[in-house]
């Protein structure tokens, strides 16, 4: 392929009617909580790019000198095929497994259209010879990956970095590991990382980070429902936490309320007690054996594991019986 050749993109992002909808159903929740994919707007994703740059959210560098040291045994593990990222993001951490691999083409998927435009231009840029494709949507609704050339007559590998699955409860998570097995098709096979339980301390810590990144990251959520959903949330009247639940293995993150307030939003009132929480995300932690019986129960076989020197994370390769 040709180095002047263009990235493409393919926007599916959820219509307004369905944010409004699940916006809604959130807020009927108790607790509260609403779909972590509302987080990334282009704002969000910015802030994001900054938490993961944050001295105490030490996930991202870690996982990318994984992948950097690891990458040829990786590439062999993976076998020949498109590789296909979920949750693409900034799309930083693929580049040693495109070294690696060489595939066919590259198709990223994303929540955020401008974030996954960019990502992929730039990463277009740095392997000319990797055709890269974009989709734009909520992957965890994705019924079938859209009809394209550069998804024809090819195994496909999927990448699913920076523990991601954690932002699902386990129930959730095993649909979703289904779901992905479906979208890759017969053959597939998924690198998955997976953050690891550790100190308490460093597992808040990363999560309510010194500098507010985390705090300005869940308020840009409020400021995002008032600009697409007619909310009149005032930010500042909500304070940020995060709390290791060790009861579900999880850490909890959430805006809560200062006082009593009433709020406006997606064209009905909605009441919210000194105290109450309103749920941004979950993100729950794995042991290797913990999350092998998840992907067990969504008909993945594990493959293989690679962890860093201090075990805080693991790469796990999923394979089905076919591939």
């Amino acid at each position: 392929m040709c180095p002047e050749q263009q990235s493409q993109l393919i926007n599916l992002h959820p219509p307004a009617a369905d944010m409004r909808r699940l916006v809604v159903a959130g807020m009927e929740r108790h607790p509260r909580q609403l779909p972590a994919w509302l987080l990334y707007d282009a704002e969000g994703s910015r802030l994001f790019e900054a938490i993961c740059e944050q001295p105490e959210y030490g996930l991202t560098r870690t996982e990318t000198a994984l992948l950097q040291a690891r990458a040829p045994e990786l590439a062999a593990a993976l076998g020949p095929g498109v590789l296909v990222e979920f949750g693409a993001g900034s799309a930083r951490k693929v580049g040693p497994l495109l070294e690696a691999l060489g595939p066919p083409a590259y198709v990223a998927l994303d929540i955020s259209p401008h974030h996954l435009e960019v990502a992929c231009r730039e990463l277009q840029a740095r392997h000319p010879a990797v055709p890269v494709l974009g989709i734009c949507c909520d992957y965890s609704q994705l019924q079938q990956l859209p009809d394209h050339s550069l998804l024809r007559g090819e195994r496909r590998l999927g990448f699913y970095p920076g523990s991601s699955i954690g932002n699902f409860s386990p129930v959730e998570a095993s649909l979703l590991l289904a779901q992905l097995r479906g979208l890759l098709g017969p053959g597939a096979r998924l690198l998955i990382g997976i953050d690891q339980p550790k100190q308490v301390t460093r597992l808040e810590a990363a999560y309510n980070d010194a500098a507010g990144v985390s705090a300005a990251f869940a308020r840009n959520l409020l400021v995002r429902l008032n600009r697409d959903l007619a909310g009149n949330f005032d930010p500042q009247a909500f304070s940020y936490s995060a709390r290791w639940q060790p009861e579900h293995s999880r850490i909890a993150m959430a805006l809560v309320s200062r006082s009593a307030q009433s709020v406006q939003l997606a064209g009905r009132s909605w009441n919210f007690s000194p105290g109450e929480e309103l749920i941004t995300e979950y993100s729950f932690k794995y042991t290797p054996e913990a999350f092998l019986a998840l992907a067990s129960s969504a008909g993945w076989q594990g493959a293989g594991r690679w962890s860093d020197p201090r075990h805080d994370l693991s790469l796990h390769l999923l394979v089905t019986p076919d591939s």
